[in-house]
This record gives C-alpha cells, sequence and structure tokens, in this order.
C-alpha cells in the first residue's frame, strides 16, 4: 500500500519553550491544510497537528520577552506555542506564509475576531528558576576559580562542624565527672579548648578566602554581563530599540545586573554553605544517633512543600515588581531630559502625578509579594523551633532510659541549631532566588534577540569602491504595513539626488535601507555592483555620512563630539572640518573654544551651532556616500543659508542622498525623485518636472502659496514644514 504524500511545508519555527515555559527542542510546521509540532529530530515524531479553518487566525506576542503564537478563530483559542525571542524572524515569516497560505473567496466574509489580547493573560510571566543555569555561559572562563571556592566552602563548612563534636567529651569527661566531685584534668581541658579555638581560627581563614575568591569570581562575572549585554545591544536593529523604553533597558543592564552580581557574589555563596552544613549536619547527627536524627527531620517535608508552594507565586510577583520599576524609570529619563518642555507646557503636575501613579502600582505589587513572603518567613521559623522542641522531648526521655549521655545530647542540640538555623536561612533564599531568576530573564530576553541587520559569514570590503548605488525592486515592510513597493533607482558615483514627496511617502526609510539601519525585505541594494548585504556592516557604514534634521550631540566637548566618527583625529583635522562647516567662528567664541562643553544632547548650543557641529563631524570621516535627512529644517531663514553654505561644500565630489523640506534647496540636484505611498511616482530635474505639472508641481505650488501666507502674518520664529 503506498505511503501517504505529505504536503508541501509552507515555513516553519523553532520552538525552544513549552506552554509551561520549560525548556524544550520542537518545532512549528505550517501546511496549506495544517499546523504541525514535531520533535526536532533528523526523522521527526509529529507530536500534535490542528487543522486549518476558513477564519482561523495567528496572532503573535511579546510577553516579557517570551514570544507566543496563537491559533483562533471567531470565538476561541485553539491552540498556542512559546519561544524565545530568538526566533522572531521565523514566527513573522510563518505568520506572513500563513496569510498567503490560501486567497479567500470573495463571497465569503469571515466574522470578525474578537481581541484575543484576554486570551493570553494566562501565561506565566516567567521562565523557571532553571533560567539561573543559564548563566553559567559568563561563569564557564572562571570554572577553576569556581572550583577552588566551593572547595574553600566545603573546608569552611567543615571546620565550622567541629566546635559541637568536642563539646561531647568535655561535657562527658570533664564537667559531669566534676560535679560528681573528681577533679579536672587541665591538660585534658586545655586540648579541648585549644581544638575549639584551633576550629575556630581556621574557619575564620577558609571562610575569608572563600569569601575573597568568589567575590572576586562574581564582580568579574557582572562585568562580563554588562559588557556583553550592552554590546549586543549595540548590534541589534533599530526596529528593536523602538519597542522598547530607554529606562527599562538602562534598569536591565545596570540594575538587573546588579542584583545578579549580588546573588552571585553573597546569596548563591550562603545558600552553598547551607546546602554542604545541612548535609554534613545530617551525616554527623546519623552517626551519633539514628534515631534521634529521624526525629530531627520531621518538619523538613512540611517546608520543603511550603517552598515548593511559594516560589512561583514570588517568582511571578517579583517580575511584575520589575517591569513597574523599570516603568518608574521610563518616567525618569522622559522627564529629566525633556524638562524645558515639561516647564513651558506647565506639566510638572502632572509628570508628578504619573510618577505618583507607578510609585503606587509598585507598592501595590510589592504589598502582594509580601502578604506571602510575610506568612511564610514566620512560618518556616515557627516548624524548626517545632523540630527543636521534639528534639528537647525526645533527647530527655532517651537520657532517661540511659540510651545517650548529656554531652551526646548536648552536642546533639548544638548541631540541631546550625540545622535549623541554616533551614531557615535557606528556606530566606527563596526571595532572593526568585528575584534573581527574574532578572537573570530579563537580560537574557535581550540576548536571545538576533540583529536584524546581520554581518555576512564571509564579507567582501567596501573600501576602494566607486561610491555608485543601485537600488532593484526594493519593497519593505514594517509589521504588516507595506512601505516601499517595488523602488528602482540607480544613483552614479558623485550624484546628488534629492528624495521628495508628502510625510509618510517613504523617503526617510528609503534612506534608513542605504544606510542599512534595516534591510530590504524583497529585492536588493547595490553598492558598485555588490549587494550591501556582502559587507560588514562597520565597513559599510564607513563609507556613509548622515546630517539628520535634529543633530544628536554626546555629553562632551565639541572637539570630542566631532571626531566622534574618527576619535584619532588631530586638533588640526578638527579644525579644518569645523571651518568647512562654518562652525569655526562660534565654537572661538565660547569660553574654552574647543574645549567647551556642549552639555547633555547639546543643550547649551542653539539649532544651527548643533546642526554645524553635526556637518562638521560628518566631514572629517570624508564619507563617500553622504545622506542630508531635511538638515536645514529647524532653523531659521539667515542660518540656513550659512548651514547651506557648508553643505554645499560638503556634498562636492560625494555621491549625496538629500531629503528637504524646502523644495527650492533642492533644484541643483542632479535627480529629483519623487515618492507617493512608498513608490515613485515620478523622477526628473526640477524644471523638467515643474514643466509635467504632476505630483513634484503640485508640491511646489502648494509650498509657495504657504510661503506667501506665512510672509503675510507676523514673523515666525522657524519657517512653516510644507513637505515632509
Amino acid at each position: 500500500m503506498p505511503h501517504p504524500i505529505s504536503p508541501p511545508v509552507l515555513a516553519e519555527i523553532s520552538l525552544d519553550l513549552t506552554t509551561e515555559l520549560a525548556f524544550c527542542r520542537h518545532r512549528l510546521v505550517l501546511t496549506a491544510q495544517h499546523l504541525r509540532l514535531e520533535s526536532s529530530e533528523s526523522s521527526p515524531t509529529v507530536l500534535a497537528e490542528w487543522p486549518l479553518a476558513a477564519g482561523d487566525t495567528l496572532i503573535f506576542s511579546d510577553h516579557a520577552g517570551v514570544g507566543t503564537l496563537a491559533l483562533v478563530d471567531a470565538h476561541q483559542r485553539k491552540a498556542h506555542w512559546r519561544f524565545t525571542m530568538k526566533h522572531r524572524a521565523q514566527a513573522e515569516k510563518l505568520i506572513e506564509r500563513f496569510a498567503a497560505r490560501a486567497t479567500p473567496s470573495p463571497a465569503a466574509t469571515p466574522a470578525p475576531v474578537a481581541p484575543v489580547e484576554h486570551w493570553l493573560d494566562d501565561s506565566p510571566d516567567t521562565a523557571s528558576t532553571l533560567t539561573l543555569l543559564r548563566l553559567w555561559r559568563f561563569a564557564r572562563p572562571y570554572r577553576n576559580r569556581l572550583l577552588l571556592g566551593f572547595f574553600l566552602t566545603l573546608a569552611a563548612t567543615a571546620a565550622t562542624l567541629v566546635p559541637p563534636y568536642l563539646t561531647m567529651p568535655l561535657m562527658d569527661d570533664v564537667l559531669i565527672p566534676f560535679q560528681n566531685g573528681q577533679d579536672i584534668d587541665p591538660w585534658i581541658v586545655g586540648k579541648y579548648l585549644g581544638g575549639l579555638l584551633a576550629a575556630a581560627l581556621v574557619a575564620w581563614g577558609l571562610g575569608w578566602a572563600r569569601t575573597y575568591v568568589l567575590a572576586r569570581v562574581s564582580e568579574r562575572i557582572g562585568v562580563d554581563i554588562r559588557t556583553t549585554t550592552y554590546n549586543h545591544l549595540l548590534g541589534l536593529s533599530l526596529d528593536y530599540f523602538g519597542s522598547k523604553r530607554t529606562g527599562d533597558l538602562m534598569a536591565r543592564i545596570g540594575a538587573e545586573t546588579d542584583r545578579i552580581n549580588l546573588f552571585l557574589s553573597l546569596h548563591l555563596l550562603d545558600f552553598a554553605t547551607d546546602v554542604l552544613m545541612i548535609v554534613m549536619t545530617a551525616i554527623i547527627l546519623f552517626s551519633i544517633n539514628p534515631w534521634l536524627a529521624l526525629v530531627t527531620l520531621i518538619p523538613l517535608p512540611i517546608i520543603a512543600w511550603m517552598i515548593h508552594l511559594v516560589r512561583d507565586r514570588l517568582r511571578t510577583g517579583f517580575e511584575r515588581a520589575d517591569r513597574v520599576w523599570a516603568q518608574v524609570t521610563n518616567i525618569l529619563s522622559d522627564t529629566i531630559p525633556g524638562i524645558r518642555v515639561v516647564k513651558a507646557f506647565s506639566q510638572e503636575a502632572r509628570e508628578a502625578e504619573r510618577f505618583t501613579a507607578a510609585n503606587r502600582q509598585s507598592l501595590h505589587i510589592n504589598d502582594r509579594v509580601n502578604r506571602v513572603w510575610s506568612l511564610f518567613g514566620p512560618t518556616v521559623t515557627a516548624l524548626t523551633e517545632f523540630g527543636l522542641l521534639i528534639v528537647w522531648a525526645f533527647g530527655i526521655w532517651q537520657v532517661s532510659q540511659g540510651s545517650i549521655t548529656v554531652g551526646v545530647l548536648t552536642a546533639f542540640l548544638a548541631y540541631i541549631s546550625r540545622f535549623y538555623s541554616r533551614m531557615d536561612s535557606m528556606s530566606r533564599i527563596v526571595a532572593v532566588t526568585q528575584k534573581t531568576a527574574a532578572g537573570t530573564k530579563r537580560i537574557f530576553d535581550i540576548l536571545d534577540h538576533e540583529a536584524g541587520v546581520p554581518d555576512p559569514l564571509q564579507p567582501e570590503s567596501p573600501a576602494n569602491r566607486p561610491a555608485a548605488l543601485r537600488l532593484e525592486q526594493v519593497d519593505f515592510r514594517h509589521g504588516n504595513r507595506h512601505i516601499l513597493n517595488n523602488i528602482t533607482l540607480s544613483i552614479p558615483q558623485g550624484a546628488m539626488i534629492g528624495l521628495v514627496g508628502h510625510s509618510g511617502s517613504g523617503k526617510t526609510t528609503l534612506v534608513n535601507l542605504i544606510a542599512r539601519f534595516y534591510d530590504v525585505s524583497a529585492g536588493k541594494i547595490l553598492f558598485d555592483g555588490t549587494d550591501i548585504r556582502q559587507f560588514r556592516v562597520a565597513d559599510y557604514r564607513q563609507q556613509i555620512g548622515l546630517v539628520l534634521q535634529e543633530p544628536f550631540l554626546f555629553f562632551g566637548t565639541i572637539a570630542e563630539n566631532i571626531a566622534y566618527g574618527k576619535p584619532e583625529a588631530t586638533r588640526e583635522e578638527i579644525i579644518r572640518a569645523a571651518r568647512a562647516a562654518h562652525a569655526h567662528e562660534f565654537i572661538l567664541r565660547l569660553p574654552q573654544g574647543y574645549d567647551s562643553l556642549v552639555g547633555e544632547r547639546g543643550q547649551a548650543l542653539s539649532g544651527g551651532e548643533r546642526q554645524r557641529i553635526s556637518i562638521a563631524r560628518a566631514l572629517l570621516i570624508d564619507p563617500k556616500i553622504l545622506i542630508l535627512d531635511e538638515a536645514t529644517a529647524s532653523v531659521d531663514t539667515e542660518t540656513e543659508q550659512e548651514i547651506q553654505q557648508a553643505l554645499d561644500y560638503l556634498v562636492q565630489g560625494r555621491t549625496t542622498i538629500a531629503i528637504a523640506h524646502r523644495l527650492s534647496t533642492l533644484r541643483q540636484a542632479d535627480l529629483l525623485v519623487v515618492l507617493d505611498q512608498g513608490q515613485i511616482v515620478e523622477t526628473g530635474e526640477h524644471h523638467e518636472l515643474l514643466a509635467r505639472q504632476g505630483h513634484y508641481y503640485r508640491l511646489y505650488q502648494a509650498q509657495i502659496k504657504l510661503n506667501e501666507a506665512g510672509s503675510q502674518a507676523p514673523a515666525p520664529e522657524e519657517p512653516t514644514h510644507a513637505a515632509d
């Protein structure tokens, strides 16, 4: 009998999380009729299958860094699957293929699908505590020192267990015989007291060495985590930052890393000591008296059950508290840099109310966590006290029966006190562990994201190539939006191209693709005949100079900002670039000249001065390709003329792509490209396009009317934006 032919696979995604957020290795396969869950093996096993019906929708969500795909219809969620965010690109491709798998009949209009956000509310907020095991990636380089720290911990713990053992002969051989009328042997007393002193000194020395070694290791692991996370963050594409808040990312790299560092250097060390102390104490107790040791362990199952009961609630609460605290940080990161706008619009009370509301929400979530924790800690303490009471009662009974001596009971009680104190300490570390697990997951939420603009495995070099660009049938999608469609354009070396069009027509997106801030969805962009994806991103961007509408200056001196793209530049090179940008004169008027601080984001300078420093910065790296994104849009007419003179010098001999809201500034462009709704609708020179009386002509006439209306009104501080 012939085997049925498997339907062709349209798309698939690797799933590394189960629906309960445990790690796994599965894959979800899409065919025209089914979604199929398979094991990731050379001969995969089908684990489950869901037939697809008309009206089914596949929905993607990102909750706390865990990606979720949900298959829904008009009434319910039929299935869902989870994965880490490094598989986001596969998820988006799967959704695109899912939507295109069949052409719906025009006559059949599916019922509207209800919002499904509430169907995803049952998603756990965190992964398990096993997330902490992923920190081994950073601990592996220090494994020898960690092993040394473990042996020091083992030895220090063993040394602390010696004193109670010496109390048995001290009681039975010295103190009790003395009460019965025998003389004390000073040599025996000195021997036992010397043993106690030696044990204390050894425990102190080993404890100091253990703490020092592991603290040094944890600090280095913390530095590696911060460095790796920050470097990875810098390598992510712009769309990642568009969906994140600055304060949240700062909190992750700063506060969460500090929490992990504290856990590794202090709490994990205490936890390891507690475990060793409990195990070694239990061994000693059973060696002294097995029945008394068994009585000691009566509270342990109850304590273990309580720990299991509360740990998930604590972990969930702590991650929610972290996210709310990140919101508090976000408000600070928004308000402090924008304090001038806040004060200009008298919104101090509103911002204070926002901050207060976020603080109250943080308080509310922390109160919920504390309700659980406040009951858990005292209950564990009560159980340990109850266990100690049982040991006293059973021990006194055994002494009365002659089964053990008073010295044995005394030593047993000393060990039991340490045993239960360690149990209490271990129970309290549950909260710290869950906080650290939540912080670790938030760090790996960043590290699991893959760069949307990757480097090739075998890169070519863009150096020593002519800066000729060609765009061939370029499409670009952002989510469900189709922003650019079938863009084909040639830009010869040394030519100046002007991009014009209404706001939202795709001009800035096009230059972002040329600068490779994003990769095209279809088609390709060629640099001297080579696809720009064949170059390393850093090598390619070294060929590009960018002057934006709102120049960004870093806190530092003017010289440092000009030399940002070329830190090794000499002072002569910096001055030469500033002269060419018409910035040298105003820089010399500042109190410290080129060593003057510009303030955060350049607030100490005017808009025109910041722009001229931005132009000098672009000039200094001597780029082959120059991108001007409305470089004169936010300045007055007089300043615009000065900036335009600097730009005229800057564009000489360079391939230039310019966006300008004032169409008159593009009259000298070799070619004007008119965009509308993501498509090229016209190309030509200024006079040629005016003669056609098409899109460009209408834009130009509308701007003339606005300029005439502006000239009759009271003198505006800034020109009106006519066309973006």
